[in-house]
């Protein structure tokens, strides 16, 4: 966590109020801690921003049984909806914290607003759990709610789960039940480091270029490869097949760069793909939307880009 720097009068003080409640639940140097006290520590500050279920969505909880283990999903659904799709979201954290309770409220919201199913994925951890583990989870859920139900599949993930989404939607792309589009919000895709967002905003509030490099070097397996595009979706050498995209990035965020370096690859390769950098707001933006109007409508138009993708619309 940083000072304000030269973020002092760029952020407006709804967003600093914002900013100042989450750094409260941080004591200095977090990353130094435990895991397990992180998690704590996480945990508390997610339940203290949690805006409780919209009127009418009802969740369930099931496991995805895989050979060794089971992933827990938890499913929402709109009261007396139709759904015509169902959206698979992987929740950020870093991919070290988060599960179905730290972001429950937003993927409650999401199926409100869209009157689709929602499907919330629990993919194992980090550093107990390392690479491919997350993405083999992420990967696992999507095979398995593909074959569960006949709706179209729409992908959705924020911070690390935008990476997890990204990784799915090329690694099924040829799959008999693709994913018919993904929207990623402040996807970590593994960009380059040394340029654009990671240089401009290298200490932004809330995430900065030193803790994206923490939580990826906690996740990393001995020898881990840079270039395997399912630990870093951007090192990919195709980007042709994908479904339709949306990336929305925050302006002050060091990862702000790899939405618009995934938008054009997939472009270069033929592909549709749209991406919105939300002018002076910064990563996680999405606890602030009942507070600071400007990622309230960041995250309608979230939500109308994962209906409208959904609905097999491209609206962009």
């Amino acid at each position: 966590m940083t000072g304000r720097g030269k973020y002092q009068s760029r952020l407006d003080p709804a967003l600093w109020a914002y900013i100042d409640s989450v750094n409260a639940f941080y004591p200095p140097r977090i990353s130094g801690l435990p895991v397990d006290k992180q998690r704590a520590v996480y945990a508390r500050m997610c339940r203290a921003f949690h805006q409780g279920r919209p009127p009418g969505v009802k969740a369930s909880d099931s496991l995805v049984a895989c050979p060794k283990h089971d992933i827990p999903v938890r499913r929402y659904r709109l009261a007396g909806a139709a759904p015509r799709a169902t959206v698979l979201y992987f929740h950020g954290g870093g991919f070290i914290l988060g599960g179905l309770e730290s972001h429950d409220d937003i993927c409650a919201e999401l199926c409100a607003g869209t009157g689709f199913d929602v499907l919330s994925v629990d993919y194992r951890l980090a550093p107990e759990h390392l690479h491919p583990a997350a993405f083999n989870d992420a990967l696992a859920a999507f095979e398995w709610a593909a074959a569960s139900s006949e709706l179209p599949l729409v992908l959705c993930g924020e911070s690390a789960g935008g990476n997890l989404a990204a990784g799915v939607a090329q690694a099924a792309r040829r799959h008999p039940r693709a994913a018919i589009g993904q929207v990623l919000i402040y996807p970590d895709l593994g960009g380059n480091e040394a340029m654009g967002s990671y240089i401009e905003h290298a200490d932004a509030p809330l995430l900065s270029t030193g803790d994206a490099a923490f939580y990826r070097d906690v996740r990393s397996a001995r020898k881990q490869s840079p270039d395997d595009p399912t630990f870093s979706p951007l090192r990919d050498t195709d980007f042709s097949g994908l479904p339709p995209t949306v990336i929305i990035t925050a302006e002050c965020d060091p990862l702000s760069s790899d939405g618009e370096v995934y938008r054009d690859r997939i472009l270069d390769a033929g592909g549709k793909a749209w991406w919105h950098e939300e002018p002076r707001l910064v990563h996680s933006f999405l606890r602030a939307r009942t507070t600071v109007p400007a990622a309230a409508q960041a995250f309608a138009r979230i939500i109308a880009a994962v209906a409208a993708l959904g609905r097999e619309e491209w609206p962009y």
